[in-house]
């Protein structure tokens, strides 16, 4: 696992530290039961805040990417579909918004927009 803070980025690290480990479960680097490191190890590596660390976690926690076992730490929390369903369709509605936008921009139509969605949906594999 590997985490790294950008302290030139304009988002909070607890949210760097959120985010890149929620597209580590998403992804499947981190496998259903993986242990996470303790809340203070990373802390040390990265050599920030454990509450920074801590708050990263508990927003993990709250979404379900993670559970704690009490004594024994943090561990990937088995995927869940539906879950993971929601996250792609928020990807897929920011990429179409900003894509709505751009086309704005340009002055294209709507049907602009579908013709060029037809035509990358026929070259996927």
């Amino acid at each position: 696992m590997t985490i790294f803070i950008d302290n030139k980025s304009g988002s909070p690290i607890y949210e760097q530290i959120y985010a890149q480990l929620k597209a580590q479960i998403i992804s499947g680097a981190l496998a259903e039961d993986d242990p996470l490191p303790s809340i203070r190890s990373l802390a040390k590596d990265l050599r920030i805040s454990v509450i920074t660390t801590k708050r990263a976690y508990d927003e993990l926690e709250r979404e379900g990417f993670i559970y704690t076992v009490a004594g024994k730490g943090c561990f990937v929390a088995a995927k869940n579909t539906e879950l993971l369903r929601e996250e792609n369709l928020k990807r897929v509605e920011a990429c179409l918004g900003e894509a709505v936008r751009l086309a704005a921009q340009c002055g294209l139509t709507r049907e602009n927009l579908l013709e060029m969605l037809d035509i990358l949906e026929e070259d996927m594999p």
